[in-house]
């Protein structure tokens, strides 16, 4: 909502407009009344609305044509004040003062306009009848209050409903002539009715309307109010209470209701609540919270609380229960969105299941993955999705843990994180592609139906070290040895790919190596690829081991996805590991004792996973 307001009052000389500012702040009717009153400034603590409003006198007299324009353009909401004894001051509304106003503003954001009748203490009878064909011919005029600045009648009323038009107005949200809701209106109710809808039965039910109101209006409907708000809509629409909840029919009516009743602020308070502005957009204070800021060697994680929430979104779009996202189901889950957040390449990047539908470790990935790599995009997306609504928190910045320095647990030689970057080298043809979508779970036979136009750079999921879930974040680097950005070298652990059957593929990787990494704390493993192929000597000073011992590497690992069933992932474990430990000594990495460890460790929790996961489902 806006700061502050600001009422401009023009006219015809001897309106009144100058003894209406003065009545309003002296509460008594002045007896020498100047050319023109001061700008005055009310306080917010003594206006309705609880916002400083600001009023401002024009006087032929004292100002000249340039200053009046000046004083239109600045103005929030401007008051015509004729008087109801003078045809001429009437006749000036339409003939002068709305053209020269409209002349002044700009078409597509008009100035509402209030229409002041004064002196009606000097006629019995009303203006109204000359002035309501005006109303009716200019939507930017919101109403017409007739007053008296003398007897003090209707005084606060005017100023009320001129800073009511400012801060409630009704142009965005209803078009008189049509006597119909403006459609950014329905659209923006709409998300704002998908939102409350918790289970997604197309219903508001009574725990949910509770719920609604309490978030708007911090206090629940009684039982009485419910069942009164109910019969309302059931005698004016059909369909608009459907199994005793209330439809989006009947939703979008009760708010065609209010509007229509004058009382526009209900419709703005459940608007603004929900993130809109004065334009029917999102805030982008709303979207983008100021709150969140991340040091450099920081890395964005989802909490707890947010994944809890991005599951019960995940359940309340999985109709038929079979714990993956259906295209319909997805666009369904994403109607709440002004565009398609996520593309092809999506389940490219993230498990799916035989159908290509991605699953629910896919779909909680994949927000894994937008919150470390792009954490404004991440609260934006929550922000569609009303996490901070929902989850009743200040923004969708409580969402987001922002880890310690990465300096910090190399120091303590520990962590709390719980994703960890492996960016992955290797020349063109060397198998990385490959090495992404066998994380995945996708052999060869998988990969090559793949579409080259929906192929992703990044692969996520999860991998259980010692028994602890985390992700690991794959990121395939494009093989341009000269043009490596500090995005490309900055990660927890590197991988080094070359084609095994290749005897040029190796060099690649020994001069990334050498010029980048050899001389940095970032844990490197070497990946002899395409393993099932006859291996080549590769044509370099020192063999693929030598390299790794030299450099106090691991010995490289062979990996091959043209497997017959998901390819191994016990390598990915090992990168995890890595990755999680980089103060771990090479002696260690060595050990078969360590590994033995780490897949003991990973095998027990897949299976306790499992059972767990059947245990879920079923409750589900």
């Amino acid at each position: 909502m806006r700061k502050d307001v600001r009422i401009l009052l023009v006219g015809e000389p001897k309106v009144g407009k100058t003894s209406l500012i003065m009545s309003l702040v002296s509460e008594e009717f002045p007896q020498v009344v100047p050319y023109r009153a001061e700008e005055i400034t009310i306080p917010a603590d003594v206006t309705p609305e609880r916002v400083p409003t600001h009023i401002v006198d024009y006087s032929e007299a004292e100002q000249t044509d340039e200053q009046l324009s000046s004083e239109i353009s600045k103005a929030n909401v401007i008051c015509i004040v004729y008087a109801v004894n003078n045809k001429k001051s009437i006749e000036k509304v339409t003939s002068h003062w709305i053209p020269l106003i409209n002349d002044n503003t700009d078409k597509d954001s008009r100035v509402p306009v209030i229409l002041v009748g004064n002196k009606s203490d000097l006629v019995e009878h009303s203006s109204m009848e000359t002035i309501l064909p005006v109303m009716n011919q200019y939507t930017e005029i919101e109403t017409c209050v007739e007053c008296s600045a003398k007897n003090l009648k209707n005084i606060s009323e005017l100023f009320y409903y001129a800073q009511k038009a400012v801060l409630h107005p009704t142009g965005p949200l209803y078009c008189p002539e049509e006597k119909q809701m403006k459609l950014a209106c329905i659209k923006a109710l709409t998300r704002i009715f998908k939102v409350s809808d918790l289970d997604n039965d197309g219903i508001l039910n009574d725990n949910e309307l509770n719920f609604f109101q309490r978030t708007c209006f911090n206090a629940p409907l009684a039982s009485q109010a419910l069942e009164d708000v109910k019969n309302v809509v059931r005698k004016n629409v059909i369909d608009g209470v459907c199994d005793n909840g209330l439809t989006l029919k009947g939703f979008l009516f009760l708010h065609i209701l209010f509007i229509q009743r004058g009382r526009h602020e209900t419709t703005w308070t459940v608007l603004r609540r929900f993130g809109y502005d004065d334009d029917l957009e999102l805030h982008q204070d709303y979207l983008f919270p100021l709150t969140l800021k991340v040091p450099p060697d920081c890395t964005t994680e989802l909490n707890h609380n947010a994944y809890l929430f991005l599951q019960s979104v995940f359940d309340k779009h999985d109709k038929d229960r079979d714990c993956a996202l259906s295209p319909e189901e997805l666009k369904d889950l994403f109607d709440v969105f002004p565009y398609m957040p996520w593309g092809p390449d999506v389940n490219n990047t993230v498990y799916t299941n035989d159908q290509d539908w991605i699953t629910y470790q896919g779909y909680l990935s994949q927000w894994t993955l937008t919150t470390y790599l792009d954490v404004q995009r991440c609260l934006e997306y929550l922000g569609y999705l009303g996490y901070s609504i929902i989850s009743e928190q200040e923004s969708q910045a409580a969402a987001i843990t922002v880890t310690r320095d990465k300096k910090i647990d190399l120091q303590k030689k520990q962590t709390q994180r719980s994703v960890f970057r492996c960016n992955i080298f290797g020349d063109s043809g060397s198998g990385k592609s490959g090495f992404l979508q066998a994380f995945l779970g996708r052999n060869l036979t998988r990969q090559n139906i793949v579409s080259e136009e929906h192929m992703s750079y990044y692969a996520i999921s999860t991998a259980y070290v010692y028994g602890q879930e985390k992700y690991l974040l794959l990121h395939e680097v494009f093989p341009d040895f000269d043009v490596l950005s500090d995005t490309d070298l900055a990660c927890d652990i590197v991988c080094l790919v070359y084609d095994a059957s290749n005897p040029h593929s190796f060099e690649y990787c020994a001069r990334v190596f050498k010029q980048y990494f050899m001389d940095t704390k970032t844990p490197c493993m070497m990946i002899a690829a395409k393993s099932d192929l006859q291996e080549t000597k590769q044509l370099y000073a020192l063999t693929p081991l030598e390299f790794c011992r030299k450099h106090k590497m691991p010995p490289p690992q062979a990996f091959t996805c043209n497997t017959a069933d998901a390819p191994c992932k016990d390598i990915y474990t090992k990168l995890t590991t890595m990755a999680m430990h980089p103060h771990v000594t090479q002696a260690d990495l060595k050990s078969s004792t360590f590994w033995l460890r780490v897949s003991v460790g990973a095998t027990v929790f897949a299976v306790l996973g499992f059972a767990m996961y059947r245990v879920l489902l079923k409750q589900r």
